[in-house]
């Protein structure tokens, strides 16, 4: 008797976020990498990524600029939206961008999940990496307050697959160390690459090396989290 196998149907994963997943410019000389950049090099052709993350957004104005619209769109049933906010929404300076954690940021992730199940898509939750800040004592210390928090309570309430890279990054500095985790960013001297020639620090965004690390921690999370993920992997 022969074993049934069930169809594994192409899908689209959406991803919707800030600069830590958006793809940049100018790969072939530009360091930087969002980790959604790194994602496609992982996934075989049962699933085509498209990264609408942009650099700068937060939930407010990845909404506001129709760009949340553009995506629920396309929507099919059986793809997936990645949703990975709270960088840019923390900056109060900033009213075009800034949402209240426990309000604004929170309610706007509701909407992202709801109407993502009315196209009977999948929503997937992920925390914000980490930055690379320790203290004088060689202490990774927490920059991101409230909102990975409302990230876990959503996930929770709506029960919905939650990849909580917060946690899996700061473990990921720790265990790199306080000067090897500059190589996970963008740390580099004047003259040391001409990309920047005036030199580059800059603890929030990564490196190659530092986009690939996120992205196998993510993919490890999704095979146990999402039972079909493996289907879509190399």
């Amino acid at each position: 008797m022969k074993e049934e196998r069930t169809e594994i149907k192409n899908v689209t994963i959406y991803s919707i976020g800030d600069s830590t997943m958006a793809d940049k410019p100018n790969p072939k000389v530009n360091p930087e990498r969002g980790w959604c950049q790194i994602l496609p090099s992982f996934l075989n052709d049962r699933v085509t990524l498209e990264n609408h993350a942009v650099n700068g957004r937060s939930t407010r104005s990845f909404i506001t600029e129709k760009r949340w619209q553009k995506v629920h769109n396309k929507l099919k049933k059986g793809d997936y939206v990645f949703i990975q906010f709270g960088h840019n929404d923390q900056k109060e300076k900033s009213p075009k961008r800034y949402t209240n954690p426990n309000t604004a940021y929170r309610n706007n992730l509701i909407k992202f999940i709801n109407e993502t199940q009315e196209k009977e898509a999948n929503p997937v939750l992920f925390t914000s990496i980490v930055r690379r800040n320790f203290n004088s004592d060689s202490t990774l210390v927490d920059t991101h307050g409230n909102y990975p928090l409302q990230v876990r309570l959503i996930a929770k309430e709506y029960n919905i697959p939650l990849i909580d890279l917060q946690y899996l990054t700061e473990k990921l500095e720790e265990s790199y160390g306080v000067e090897a985790s500059k190589k996970l960013h963008l740390h580099y001297a004047p003259n040391e690459i001409s990309y920047y020639p005036k030199g580059k620090i800059d603890n929030t965004h990564l490196s190659i090396l530092g986009a690939t690390e996120v992205t196998k921690l993510a993919i490890k999370e999704l095979k146990e989290k999402i039972k079909p993920f493996h289907n879509f992997l190399k």
